[in-house]
């Protein structure tokens, strides 16, 4: 092969990654939905909603996404009885789209649907990682969520939020799991936002269970 070839050929391979490592940013920029890579590190103790909504913010910051108003699909009860904030409530409207481009939900009546696209390979990261799930070496597929199926803050009784996301040590917290393997809450679907509370809030009864404290961000268009 003569050496203008290979030139060539070089530059082709060279303008393929360029192009290839373009588009990844460019859907990354366009993301509106992922699973925080890493937790906050103390438990299901997010400091509050606020505190989730700022880690949600700087993961998708460090991304490179576009959006700016993120949320965490996380519910919160109230004392008294009075009603709590309902983690649908909380999202926007959609549609929502993972780091690959991928359209996870059209809407939030569509993500709280068995027609859902969150699965394992769709619920990536803002990095566009899967994250591990059952059958893996490490099972980190519970995310916090204290939500029931639809969305909405549990009335199940209890703490079901890790004390509305404060507490690192004893309580307990609603989980989903996000390869939507294990306890069906219908004939067909395995929830991703609803599937059993954890045995504690601290980091390692959280790990336990099968977690790592991550939980959704969905930008709120």
């Amino acid at each position: 092969m003569s050496k203008v070839k290979i030139i060539a050929l070089g530059i082709g391979l060279a303008s393929g990654t360029i192009c290839g490592t373009l588009s990844a940013h460019a859907q990354q920029a366009s993301m509106t939905f992922f699973v925080t890579s890493t937790g906050k590190g103390s438990g299901a103790d997010l400091g509050g909603l606020e505190g989730a909504d700022a880690h949600c913010a700087a993961l998708a910051k460090g991304a490179g996404a576009s959006a700016v108003n993120w949320k965490a699909y996380l519910s919160t009860t109230a004392p008294g009885g009075d009603a709590g904030i309902n983690a649908r409530d909380r999202i926007g409207k959609g549609p929502w789209q993972n780091a690959k481009g991928i359209v996870i939900a059209t809407s939030v009546a569509d993500l709280h649907s068995e027609a859902t696209k969150l699965t394992k390979d769709t619920t990536l990261t803002e990095k566009g990682e899967v994250v591990s799930g059952r059958g893996d070496a490490v099972n980190t597929h519970d995310m916090l969520t204290g939500s029931d199926p639809a969305g909405m803050f549990s009335t199940a009784g209890g703490d079901t939020t890790c004390g509305n996301w404060t507490k690192s040590g004893d309580g307990s917290a609603i989980v989903g799991h996000h390869d939507r393997v294990g306890l069906k809450v219908s004939r067909h679907m395995i929830s991703w936002n609803s599937a059993h509370g954890t045995i504690g809030c601290s980091q390692e009864a959280i790990k336990k269970t099968g977690g790592a404290g991550l939980f959704y961000c969905f930008a709120a268009n």
